[in-house]
């Protein structure tokens, strides 16, 4: 892979990202501030996510790797999601808003596996070259959060109050209007199947990989990655709204820098855990993070524990890299050559689908039921739900296999 390649995909990344982050970290906060939406509301709009992650793979399945090079649909998908940002930027009330936001993700969670394809198809080595392009992802996502808090100051006090937070639609419409029009001077990456030859439902969603839920240990660690996607929702959807609620200013940058600076050092430590702890250790250590990280915050909220709230933020790293990123490997290494895609499509639809969808709901319900007169919210009880089920989940993962092995091909 020459310089010039090397430089496209690194900015194709880093766009990629900056968009996400741009506005689904303080999307929460506009929407319960700016436009008045309730938690369930809130929880609707969040969920637009899952519902993205489901739709995707018939986006991959049926379109791109039959029809289109993966460079044009993904132009024509960040076109698209430029101008319903745009429409997102100038709405009033969620009954407007949500069916923007609906097709948004919708169009979005595709582009999040196209860019992987074309990175992938222009690397020799991808475990080698992949990383360095892929890092420019999570330095767009901290740059975006960086802008918010530091330069344009949307997330503060005064920007919340003011409405001034609905311009990160406005930010992420320009960047998703310069990635779509980048994205069709990417290198070629044409389909992957011929047209004529016969493609099933089951092979778009992963479904031939269901013979694997027939290994014990795959089955729980599958049901695992299910159950511990409902706390993680909660984490998304409340985690930027409950900091400004309480004072915190530059959440936004303090997410970005804390949470993406950590991801990026553990995913370099992760083959260390690996190889120091194994597989089944390293998943562990993720779900007891899990657990810690709502208990700061449902104890860190006074002035003199604020440290427990950065430090909640700054685990991150631990929880999304040692259960996702370890968890992909671990799927791939089980999977063998002829299931490897089917596999990684039935978890990401089982946890980003499944998963996520259910905890969003329950956050937006806790968030509601758990709001005092005063139209404050009594974030301790909301945290300690889903640090208890975090826990629990840790406790079941434990006695299932307390007397087995997980083990992976390396």
């Amino acid at each position: 892979m020459n310089s010039k390649v090397r430089i496209q995909l690194s900015v194709m990344m880093f766009l990629e990202f900056f968009i996400w982050g741009g506005w689904f970290v303080t999307l929460g906060t506009f929407l319960g501030n700016t436009i008045r939406a309730d938690a369930g509301q809130i929880g609707m709009a969040f969920s637009t996510q899952s519902w993205g992650a489901i739709v995707a793979p018939f986006v991959i399945g049926l379109i791109a790797d039959r029809f289109f090079n993966a460079e044009k649909i993904l132009g024509v998908l960040h076109l698209s999601g430029a101008l319903l940002m745009y429409m997102m930027f100038q709405t009033s009330d969620f009954n407007t808003f949500y069916p923007y936001v609906l097709v948004y993700m919708i169009l979005y969670m595709p582009t999040l596996a196209l860019v992987n394809s074309i990175a992938f198809n222009q690397m020799k080595d991808p475990a080698k070259e992949f990383s360095f392009v892929r890092v420019f992802g999570t330095l767009g996502w901290i740059i975006a959060g960086v802008l918010i808090s530091y330069v344009f100051h949307w997330d503060s006090e005064t920007g919340v109050s003011t409405g001034l937070l609905r311009n990160t639609f406005l930010m992420t419409a320009i960047a998703s209007a310069v990635l779509g029009l980048l994205s069709f001077t990417l290198p070629k990456t044409p389909p992957r199947i011929s047209k004529d030859q016969k493609v099933s439902i089951g092979n778009i969603l992963g479904l031939d990989a269901l013979k694997l839920l027939k290994d014990r240990n795959f089955l729980i660690f599958f049901l695992s990655s299910i159950l511990i996607c409902i706390p993680l929702a909660f984490y998304y959807q409340n985690t930027n709204p409950f900091l400004i609620e309480i004072g915190m200013e530059n959440t936004t940058a303090k997410m970005g820098i804390l949470g993406q600076g950590s991801e990026i050092l553990f995913l370099v430590l992760l083959p260390y855990f690996f190889k120091r702890f194994g597989f089944k250790k390293t998943i562990l250590i993720a779900m007891l993070a899990w657990g810690v990280r709502y208990t700061m915050f449902a104890f860190g909220n006074t002035g003199e524990l604020t440290f427990l709230l950065l430090t909640g933020i700054a685990l991150h790293g631990i929880c999304y890299d040692f259960f996702f990123v370890s968890g992909q490997i671990y799927t791939n290494s089980k999977a063998g050559s002829e299931y490897k895609s089917a596999a990684q499509g039935l978890i990401t639809l089982a946890t980003y689908g499944i998963g996520m969808l259910v905890g969003f709901w329950v956050a937006g319900y806790l968030t509601d039921t758990f709001m005092l007169q005063n139209g404050v919210h009594n974030w301790k009880s909301i945290w300690l739900y889903p640090a208890g089920f975090s826990f629990g989940v840790l406790l079941l993962f434990i006695i299932l296999f307390k007397n087995e092995k997980i083990t992976y091909n390396s």
